[in-house]
């Protein structure tokens, strides 16, 4: 048996993270371009997300609801805002059976509009709110140019929708979600992010502020990962959402969205894959411990002695045993490319001295271990593990971050696939200009400029902001 060969990073890094998508057996690619077929290593990664995320927003007292794919087309340009910012992304349904619609429906590209409309109908008085509700669920939007995970026109993600009865309300939950989804990316997929809000230029259609966190891929441009949006009442004004006030007042409610969608995969790849294939973090690998059995048809006790550590180890963690005939080089090879972080070797050597080979996938380092003391071993060394590839992960980030105050040492540091800071007084036509002539946009504000001058416009700067080619 053989593997699909792996393009490495340095002949061409796009065709690089396409074989490692396709030699993980993560997705295969469908009839319709622009849509995936998930296969059971892709689901899975996908579904320990889901799980993890859920555990964390129920901290949060957010609920699960599901909502419909259509939303009617005189409810969707209602928001003139929301249709600028979509109308060319979308699908739309015009007939159903033989017979035309009397209006088309949006096939939703996000359900802002579907979550107003119902919102409508049960938010009544203050004692209401807030309501805080989330949907995990598939969305449609048109693109021209597709690739795995990054840009599809169906992709899954969760979209959360709260409504508030006060802007200050809306706007501390808007911060809450964005620092939620930063620790989740740091500390469960090991990915060091910048975090801050988005420029005029790159906010959500609709929204008043936008806030993102933005991860640096191993080619030098960076991926946005995750964003927590404050809406305000542009919605509510729109779709008449309020509510009765402790004073009886009816007032608008002020509303917040945010999501993660099934990208972040494309960003675990490209931050910790390498050229044997995916690295992937304890909690999202299908696999977590895998545990293989060397000469197994000739020597019994090795079959034995795999299922005894398989019931040692599986109530808590993922375990696979590979009793199978394939050579070593087969099995080991096959681990490594589905990204296993922690691989156990056992032939018929180790059980006669009570021991097993311990392989860790981010650095390869082997140990011998005794049987009796595995758990305790491989608890220390997933821990090593998780800080092992979120280091080289930020270390990559913090080393490619420049400061410039002119458009001469912009442009040499983005052809150099660096990130910018610098300050920022331009307009959102400058934002245009600025990426027509670098490929570079805005990624996110740091902080407030104080007496600086923009590095492109050399008008006075209002923001230090971070600058990169972008996926």
């Amino acid at each position: 048996m053989k593997l699909e060969k792996i393009v490495t990073r340095a002949e061409n890094f796009a065709d690089w993270y396409t074989s490692v998508i396709q030699a993980a057996k993560l997705i295969d690619y469908a009839s319709i371009k622009g849509t995936m077929i998930f296969q059971p290593n892709g689901w899975a990664i996908w579904q320990n997300i889901v799980h993890e995320l859920d555990r964390r927003f129920a901290n949060h007292g957010i609920l699960n609801v599901q909502l419909p794919l259509f939303i009617k087309y005189s409810e969707f340009t209602r928001e003139k805002e929301h249709v600028a910012g979509f109308a060319p992304e979308l699908f739309l349904v015009t007939q159903q059976g033989d017979k035309k619609l009397e209006e088309p429906y949006v096939v939703r590209p996000t359900s802002e509009i579907a979550f107003c409309n119902y919102y409508k109908k049960i938010v009544n008085s203050y004692n209401d709110l807030p309501l805080k509700y989330n949907q995990w669920c598939n969305v449609f939007r048109v693109e021209k140019n597709t690739r795995p995970f990054l840009r599809n026109c169906e992709f899954f993600w969760q979209e959360l929708h709260t409504v508030h009865a006060t802007s200050e309300e809306a706007i501390e939950t808007t911060k809450q979600m964005i620092q939620l989804y930063k620790d989740f990316v740091n500390y469960y997929l090991c990915i060091p992010v910048l975090m801050g809000e988005k420029t005029e230029g790159e906010r959500f259609a609709g929204a008043e502020n936008t806030f993102t966190i933005e991860a640096l891929m191993q080619d030098g441009q960076a991926l946005q990962c995750g964003t927590s949006h404050y809406l305000g009442q542009n919605f509510s004004k729109t779709f008449d959402i309020k509510f009765q006030s402790k004073d009886n007042k009816y007032e608008y409610v002020c509303q917040t969205s945010a999501g993660i969608s099934t990208r972040i995969i494309g960003a675990i790849i490209m931050s910790h894959a390498d050229d044997k294939g995916l690295v992937l973090p304890i909690g999202v690998a299908p696999i977590q411990v895998a545990i293989l059995s060397l000469f197994a048809d000739k020597d019994p006790k090795v079959s034995e002695t795999a299922m005894e550590l398989y019931k040692q180890l599986h109530n808590k963690y993922r375990v696979l045993v590979d009793n199978t005939n394939n050579g070593f080089g087969y099995k080991i090879a096959n681990q490594e490319v589905s990204g296993t972080p922690i691989v156990l070797v056992l032939g018929p050597k180790d059980v006669q001295n009570n021991t097993v080979t311990l392989i860790r996938r981010d650095n390869g380092a082997k140990i011998d271990v005794e049987l009796n003391n595995i758990v305790k071993t491989i608890d220390e060394q997933v821990r090593e593990y998780q800080i092992s590839i979120y280091k080289k992960a930020e270390l990559r980030l913090n080393s490619s971050i420049v400061e410039v105050n002119n458009i001469d040492d912009f442009n040499e540091a983005i052809k150099n696939r660096k990130i910018v800071k610098a300050a920022w007084g331009g307009s959102q036509d400058d934002e245009k200009l600025l990426k027509e002539k670098t490929g570079a946009s805005p990624r996110c504000i740091v902080e407030k400029a104080i007496n600086q001058v923009c590095f492109f416009t050399k008008k006075t700067a209002r923001d230090i902001v971070y600058f990169a080619r972008a996926y």
